[in-house]
């Protein structure tokens, strides 16, 4: 494998890039949760030579930072592992795939025989059990996580009761647990186990379960395909197990220096790592600007 910046060679290496998919979290923003003035400088001198630059997070879009969402290039989103893909200037979807609610409540009854907390995404908001959300501070992984939680998930006293009553399809479900072996039983298993869905994580401790159509990789190809824009005029970056797909799915697809061994594989190249503006490394690497 290549390590794109330090293969930067002559201009007939750079491709004719038309859109840029990139992970949020240990990717376009930092250890701080910060998005570099080099980051930012680069995507707009991309944006100016038209290409699309498109946020591809596990995240709802309630809980996309400001430093990203006010970005006045960025048109359409990727958000909840790709089960929604938004134009935010029309505030229309492009795409959606979502788990059925009487799957939904499946899934969250199994949760309750695990020793986890647990979320989900719907309507583009994330909630959480009242008595789970008062446990934040035990499974979250560190501070800022700890303060994106409590920020943006929305307590409500029996998730699933509030899921059935409000009857609407649920865009991404989320757990925790510092039990490695359960987690990695459960990145192994829970797929198997309700047929239909696809697992992944993002962060060390937890474990993302999604409708199987719903993956960055598959919606960055929906979505260029309804901008006409060919995939081997895509570029990706990413760093958890949640890209991968979107690495495999670009013309291009770049890892962090800070992903894993497992997302470094699955990419073609490997940047710098998030706190060294490796977005910026790539784009400046394969792109005509």
């Amino acid at each position: 494998m290549e390590e794109c910046v330090r293969m930067i060679r002559t201009d007939d290496e750079k491709r004719n890039i038309k859109l840029i998919a990139f992970d949020l979290d240990g990717t376009l923003l930092n250890s701080s949760k910060e998005l570099s003035p080099r980051d930012e400088a680069t995507l707009a001198r991309a944006a100016g030579a038209g290409i699309h630059i498109v946020p591809a997070t596990g995240r709802v879009l309630s809980a996309m930072p400001a430093v990203v969402s006010d970005l006045p290039f960025v048109r359409y989103v990727i958000t909840s592992n790709g089960a929604q893909v938004l134009d935010v200037r029309r505030g229309a979807s492009v795409a959606r795939a979502e788990i059925p609610v009487p799957q939904a409540l499946d899934i969250m009854r199994y949760f309750d025989t695990l020793p986890v907390i647990y979320d989900c995404f719907m309507d583009d908001e994330a909630w959480m059990t009242r008595a789970f959300f008062e446990k934040i501070d035990e499974f979250a992984p560190d501070e800022h996580y700890r303060k994106m939680l409590r920020e943006i998930r929305h307590p409500v006293d029996e998730l699933k009761a509030f899921v059935q009553a409000r009857d609407r399809g649920v865009q991404k479900m989320q757990l925790f647990t510092w039990d490695e072996g359960l987690r990695t039983a459960l990145l192994r298993e829970l797929a198997g186990r309700f047929p239909g869905t696809v697992v992944s994580s993002s962060i060390v401790n937890n474990v993302e379960i999604n409708n199987e159509h719903a993956n960055k990789g598959t919606a960055m190809r929906r979505l260029a395909e309804s901008l006409g824009v060919g995939v081997e005029e895509t570029l990706s970056f990413g760093d958890g197990l949640n890209d991968i797909s979107l690495l495999r799915a670009a013309g291009v697809g770049v890892a962090m220096a800070n992903a894993s061994a497992e997302v470094r594989d699955a990419a073609g190249f490997v940047t710098l790592s998030c706190d060294e503006s490796g977005v910026s490394a790539g784009i400046e690497r394969f792109c005509r600007l």
